[in-house]
């Protein structure tokens, strides 16, 4: 055993350390206070979280509130400090297109606001005449909020004025009925010129359906014929269990982007424009009830997966958009944990906000988690989740007792529950040991033609993601959590990313993966989770010799140092390391010559300094490695049970039996 010292250099920010923090729910909310403060909770209602209705605006009071800190004029854009790295502007100086950014994505956190006060003053603006002059502004060339008609294809424009659109359709009292005619003509000439124009087959699709749907219900002429084709195309993606297909990925988009706004048009345009796209959809949506809940800890926090993770809460939008259900078969209680559990796990976090508004990462500032299409203003995606604010007061999203759900009865201790998802492919586990969640998705891109670098990137390419293990970044020189790494050709140390799924049989998740600069070197990958962990049985085929690492998860360094030890357990060595909040442990079954702790710098989203146990050995030929990677809560270290779930294996050619502790047995077939 080796202990390895790797620090990541290149630019990429340090991240602030993040502990849980308590408030006295007493104090008010300070102006400049970093952190939203929960203010007289109710834990009758809601025992677990202290969060209601009348929470959720004081959460979405907080970020507009921060937002308007900028704004001193009815004509001033909604405009915010850069963030340094990836994001746009590149060049630093004011971009339309990022102030659009910042207007329209606003106004999904200011949209429950005004409905609730529509005389609502924030910064001494009062807030729907500031919203109302910018619409006055898009037509005006002699303001800074003037935007073009369409000239060419679809851009980022188009995503905005569908946000806008959306808008629009729930609160038009407020920001488009007291226009004059003439401005209201000026506004849908200009946002159709986008509505009616082209787009891009993913969710996109839904930015045009909001702009026709609207305007046409406003009595202007739209292109009929288009905006049932892609609602129809739309519709097309849909792949079961509640996940649609953007284009290639399954991600939160399915989540944020198609469900949300499928329901949003179901509910305002459905039954007038098209009732069976209107049924199709919410029928859809309906098929997340049984399986979205799952992908969330037991605590009700959110994984960290995928791309645009910096809307962050607005994966709980579906969440209270089921009270439009009206289904007392559902576990409103439940789903409203959730919800307000992802809104606490970011809001209460003082890395969350830098200058009053929410940083681009995950908790805090996280480079390698951005997107270069997003700008500052773009994190106020995040304001869909309040959009769940137009249910009334008195639905059972908001009055039912809140509770754990699935995890109190139906998921039991000493147990591992899987949810396969076919169409998708997509597994998602749920371990009662630990009240964590994972899933196992979509990943098939290669560097070369992924252009915007983030389909190939850490943000799908782990080899799972896990609620209690927000996503390490990989490191230049081989450090590596959840994934395997190979020295190519080049001497660069390059991850998997080229996954094929094959099926899941018998517990068991199958995919192959080659890899991209040398696809004669080939995995056949089979996952098992247990109930504390993964024992992974994975056939690699080198044509050559070079050296292989593997990566367990990756744990931040949080109030102290993290703690390592070897451990002896069934004949084998069980490397261990803990952090004050979660456990892991290592052992090489077969196949590894070392294993060793890596400790790593700038490379976590949740402090700068992590560490994580990976594997080792220079390989050529085939070979199965079987690795046992186990997890639990601090507390308590690894009794020699929980260490040894594995009690014998036997490989004949490429099929491995696996002997189980509990008497269980696994067949393991690698052709």
């Amino acid at each position: 055993m080796k202990i390895v010292f790797s620090k990541m250099t290149g630019g990429l920010l340090l991240f602030t350390l993040l502990v849980s923090l308590k408030v006295n729910a007493s104090l008010p909310q300070a102006k400049n206070d970093s952190v939203f403060h929960l203010v007289q909770p109710d834990y009758k209602l809601s025992p677990l979280t202290g969060m209601t209705r009348q929470h959720w605006l004081d959460a979405a009071t907080y970020l507009l509130d921060g937002a308007f800190s900028y704004i001193h004029t009815p004509d001033d854009p909604m405009h915010f400090p850069k963030q340094p790295g990836k994001s746009y502007p590149t060049d630093g100086k004011p971009n339309k297109t990022e102030n659009l950014e910042g207007l329209c994505r606003t106004m999904f956190v200011a949209i429950p606001l005004l409905k609730e006060n529509p005389d609502l003053v924030l910064n001494g603006i009062k807030v729907g005449d500031y919203y109302r002059q910018q619409l006055r502004n898009m037509s005006d060339p002699s303001k800074p909020g003037y935007i073009q008609h369409l000239k060419g294809g679809p851009s980022q424009t188009l995503v905005e004025f569908g946000a806008l659109a959306l808008s629009l359709t729930v609160m038009p009292e407020i920001i488009w009925e007291p226009l004059t005619q003439k401005e209201k003509d000026d506004l849908a000439a200009l946002m159709l010129s986008y509505g009616n124009g082209p787009t891009i087959g993913s969710n996109w699709r839904f930015f045009n359906i909001f702009v026709m749907s609207f305007f046409k219900d406003q009595g202007y002429e739209v292109k009929d014929g288009y905006m049932d084709e892609l609602l129809q195309k739309s519709l097309a993606q849909y792949r079961g269990y509640g996940w649609y297909n953007d284009s290639p990925a399954y991600d939160y988009y399915s989540m944020w982007a198609f469900q949300m706004y499928g329901m949003i048009w179901a509910h305002y345009y459905g039954e007038k424009f098209n009732p069976e796209a209107g049924r199709q959809f919410v029928s859809n949506f309906r098929d997340l009830v049984p399986n979205y809940p799952y992908m969330f800890a037991e605590d009700g926090k959110m994984n960290m997966y995928g791309r645009s993770i910096t809307y962050r809460i607005a994966a709980a939008v579906p969440f209270p958009l089921m009270g439009w259900l009206n289904d007392p078969s559902i576990n409103y209680g439940w789903m409203r944990r959730i919800a307000s559990s992802t809104l606490l796990q970011f809001l209460e976090n003082p890395a969350l906000m830098e200058d009053r508004v929410p940083t681009l990462g995950f908790y805090g500032a996280f480079e390698p988690a951005v997107q270069i299409y997003s700008c500052r203003g773009s994190v106020y995606w995040m304001g869909k989740a309040f959009l769940g604010l137009l249910l009334p007061a008195d639905n059972p999203f908001w009055t039912a007792i809140e509770n754990n759900g699935a995890w109190e009865k139906e998921l039991q201790s000493g147990k591992v529950y899987n949810k396969f998802m076919e169409g998708s492919n997509t597994l998602v586990t749920n371990y009662p040991n630990s009240g964590t969640s994972e899933i196992r998705a979509w990943c098939h891109e290669t560097v070369a033609k992924d252009w915007q670098k983030f389909r190939s990137t850490e943000n799908y390419n782990k080899l799972s993601y896990n609620t209690a293990f927000p996503w390490m970044a990989d490191s230049p020189d081989g450090k590596v959590s959840m994934n395997y790494a190979v020295l190519n050709d080049k001497q660069e140390w390059e991850v998997l990313r080229l996954y094929t799924f094959k099926k899941f049989e018998d517990g068991i998740y199958y995919r192959d993966a080659e890899l991209e600069t040398n696809p004669e070197i080939k995995f056949r990958l089979a996952d098992i989770p247990l109930p504390n962990g993964i024992l992974r049985v994975d056939k690699v085929s080198f044509p050559l010799t070079t050296e292989l690492r593997y990566g367990h998860y990756s744990l931040p360094e949080l109030e102290s140092p993290i703690v390592t030890k070897e451990q002896k357990a069934g004949g084998y060595t069980a490397y261990c390391m803990d952090n004050g909040a979660y456990q892991t442990a290592l052992i090489n079954l077969q196949g590894w010559s070392e294993v060793e702790f890596v400790q790593t710098e700038g490379l976590h989203p949740v402090s700068n300094k992590c560490s994580v146990i990976n594997a080792a050995t220079t390989h050529s030929g085939d070979k199965v490695f079987i690795t046992l990677q186990l997890w639990k809560k601090s507390g308590k270290p690894f009794t020699k049970k929980e260490l040894t779930p594995v009690k014998s294996f036997k490989q004949t050619g490429d099929t491995i039996t696996i002997y189980f502790s509990d008497g269980t047995v696994k067949t393991v077939s690698l052709p």
